[in-house]
């Protein structure tokens, strides 16, 4: 082995809540893991204010203190935590074979097992004014943040199912919801259509897009542009929820790892194992379904628990099971 390459049992790629609670459980079954955080340490959860939603905080807890407390507890137990961003990888097809991984292109790391816990990133509409009210008002998750906007007016963008349901769940805890749609129709499947359109707080505006988001410190209201007139209105609100997709962080390992249309990494049943023996895949990069923290929490201890097993049998010489 070459002296610049380093020798790891346990390789988990990503810092947010699935790969710090994947690190909690492989440094208890002693796998020592190392844990790249990537280029935004935290994950998504270190954009958001306010996460009312997991257990174990009554009073809440703001998404960087909670990233950094899951970090302090990944470490407590043994976990190598470093920063830098997984540029490439080498996928073993062996059973028991070795993974190689290159780090900020020029560290060279062999690993036994690698636990991916990228997430996906939720797209924006890349409006100056949005980005800069991120955490203000502006949001990718209404089933995360809509609870905060409870009795007030909000709007949403997008016209797909995810879209259609999160406008409806909004609906129900909101006072008024408008939902803005880019073209004449939705996407979104015919049952959910009917479930917006049947929603009485709920207020579709078609061939309509979002032109400034107002608001100075918090999202104040909205100007709106109909695409075909050119006409711009405003409307006051106090919440807007991004609606038009995410993208799953999977780039670098098209190619090797089954994926589905959109670069979703395929779990393997209830597991998380890839097509890859002792690849393993946990949180948003291959969950579009949720994408909560405490599901990602939830896969990471199961990737963990996975590469424990996985590596317990190489090293019997059991049968692996598929």
């Amino acid at each position: 082995m070459s002296e610049t390459t380093e020798h790891i049992k346990c390789l988990i790629i990503g810092s947010g809540p699935a790969g710090y609670t994947a690190a909690i459980y492989a440094s208890r079954a002693d796998l020592k893991p190392v844990l790249y955080t990537g280029m935004e340490p935290g994950g998504q959860l270190t954009t958001t204010t306010e996460v009312d939603n997991f257990p174990g905080y009554p009073e809440g807890v703001d998404g960087p203190t909670m990233m950094v407390q899951l970090q302090q507890q990944a470490e407590r137990f043994g976990t190598d935590v470093r920063i830098g961003m997984v540029t490439s990888v080498e996928f073993s097809n062996e059973v028991g074979g070795i993974h190689k991984v290159t780090v900020d292109n020029s560290k060279h790391i062999e690993a036994e097992t690698i636990i991916i816990s990228t997430g996906a990133t939720a797209k924006y509409l890349g409006l100056p004014s949005e980005q800069r009210l991120r955490g203000g008002g502006v949001s990718a998750c209404a089933v995360c943040d809509g609870f905060f906007y409870k009795g007030q007016d909000v709007a949403i963008v997008g016209a797909g199912d995810t879209a259609a349901e999160e406008a409806t769940y909004l609906a129900n805890i909101c006072n008024k919801v408008t939902m803005l749609v880019r073209k004449d129709q939705m996407r979104a499947s015919k049952a959910m259509q009917h479930r917006v359109n049947s929603t009485k707080n709920l207020e579709v505006r078609y061939n309509t897009e979002v032109d400034e988001v107002l608001g100075g410190m918090v999202v104040e209201g909205i100007r709106v542009v109909n695409n075909i007139s050119g006409k711009k209105d405003e409307f006051p609100i106090t919440g807007l929820f991004i609606a038009i997709g995410h993208k799953p962080n999977t780039d670098i390992f098209k190619g090797q790892l089954d994926m589905d249309e959109t670069g979703y990494i395929i779990t393997k049943g209830k597991s998380t194992k890839t097509n890859k023996p002792g690849v393993f895949a946990s949180g948003d990069v291959q969950d579009k379904e949720y994408r909560q923290a405490v599901t990602a929490a939830g896969t990471g201890c199961m990737a963990a628990l996975d590469a424990e097993r996985y590596l317990a049998a190489v090293e019997s010489k059991e049968e692996i099971e598929a």
